[in-house]
């Protein structure tokens, strides 16, 4: 029995790419389609899942590294985190979690008028890992931890994606699919203020580029430059601060200096770009048709929730405007709260999220409010992001902070902190 909950916890579940391409095998079975059709969907659905995935590890790895590092060696923790292998120690009751939360996900579809499935793979493990670790910061252990971190996933999996559907839609023009990513929130909460105060006429997407500059309308290249900028800062501001940039990066002493290493991270991030566009693109035309198998067999009007990234081809420049705004509002407001002592931790630039869930949440925010709206809602979400990592320390300090420093600032922080609350309750009760 171990053996075979090892192999669907860690073989199934705990592989995206095989977890998709399973998604796909059943509902093209169910579809009746002839056998190349089924091996074709099922094997490109999951090299769809690997380009994409490839493409957003050069972006948060190759690319983007060199940025949180060099700002983490100017304002270092002020505050010694605790950290616990939630991963490691915990791991079967994650994998415990991820079925049973995935199993109500099912039901409440079949059985509702809520249709959405969640089916973000690496999500599934990251969020029970969430939940996990908030209890355990509370106290608990066992069957309590079990039971609520299951409760706690099997709610995200089946609201989030609810809540956060007709704004992909209204964004995407498409209701085939939606969200099941920790953007929700934010995205939720600037849509709406974007919705107030902007212009859904005046969109990102209609800005007018002189023909001298119609380069910047790929968002590879954009994307590229705005990196190289950054890095180029990060460089006078090490220096400024006493330190050498080339033992920070790590090219002292070799062939190569700082042009080499600021062209090669830039262009990483337009590579990265350009990759998980196209795995995005292969991804979606591979497990929606699949998907409608299970819908017409199973669940009946099921509405697949995935990965944030296949909301980006709907609005590049709402991407990279977000992108911009948010990274600039987060850091102020990082110095900010930093000079006032306000966390129990000197948060980082959140760039990963400020690229990731609040990209996402800059294209919706276009859908609602057009080009103010997008500034706004991003400048908004710049904040917010900062103050959920810095009161998540609360909660997370003992436990998996290093980790929500840098993957942190979003749903991840608000269902957290309400986890986490609900188990100090209890572990009091208790």
């Amino acid at each position: 029995m171990d053996a075979v909950l090892n192999f669907v916890i860690n073989e199934i579940f705990g592989q995206g790419a095989i977890f998709l391409a399973l998604i796909a095998l059943i509902g093209l079975i169910l579809q009746k389609k002839p056998v190349s059709e089924i091996v074709r969907g099922t094997i490109m659905t999951a090299i769809g899942f690997f380009v994409l995935n490839t493409g957003t590890g050069l972006i948060t790895g190759s690319s983007i590294d060199g940025i949180i590092s060099a700002f983490n060696t100017v304002m270092p923790q002020a505050v010694e985190t605790t950290s616990v292998d939630i991963g490691g120690e915990y791991g079967t009751e994650i994998g415990i979690v991820m079925i049973l939360a995935f199993l109500v996900n099912i039901l409440f579809a079949r059985f509702t008028k809520w249709k959405t499935i969640f089916l973000t793979g690496h999500m599934f493990y990251w969020f029970p890992y969430v939940f996990i670790a908030a209890g355990v910061g509370a106290g608990l252990s066992g069957a309590p931890l079990i039971a609520l971190a299951a409760i706690f996933t099997s709610l995200y999996f089946i609201i989030s994606p609810n809540l956060i559907r007709p704004f992909v839609t209204k964004a995407t023009g498409d209701d085939s699919f939606t969200l099941g990513h920790p953007t929700t929130g934010l995205s939720v909460i600037s849509g709406l203020v974007a919705r107030a105060v902007g212009d859904p006429s005046h969109s990102t997407e209609d800005i007018k580029v002189p023909k001298s500059l119609g380069f910047l309308r790929e968002v590879s290249i954009t994307g590229s430059i705005l990196v190289a900028l950054s890095y180029v800062a990060m460089f006078f501001v090490l220096q400024a601060n006493g330190y050498d940039p080339a033992e920070v990066w790590g090219y002292a002493g070799g062939t190569t200096g700082i042009f080499t290493y600021v062209f090669t991270h830039a262009v990483y991030f337009g590579v990265g770009m350009t990759v998980m566009m196209q795995g995005v693109r292969m991804l979606i035309a591979e497990i929606v048709p699949a998907f409608q198998g299970i819908a017409e067999k199973i669940v009946p009007g099921a509405i697949p929730a995935l990965d944030c990234p296949v909301i980006f081809p709907y609005g590049p420049n709402a991407l990279i405007i977000g992108f911009i705004v948010a990274l600039i509002t987060s850091i102020i407001t990082i110095l900010v709260t930093t000079a006032m002592g306000v966390f129990p931790t000197v948060v980082i630039p959140l760039v990963t999220t400020c690229f990731f869930e609040i990209g996402a949440a800059s294209i919706i925010c276009n859908a609602q409010g057009g080009v103010r709206g997008t500034i706004i809602g991003a400048a908004l979400c710049g904040v917010l992001a900062v103050l959920l990592v810095g009161f998540g320390a609360y909660f997370f300090n003992n436990t998996i902070q290093d980790w929500m420093l840098v993957y942190g600032g979003q749903d991840f922080d608000i269902w957290g902190m309400i986890c986490g609350a609900v188990a100090r309750l209890i572990a009091g009760v208790a």
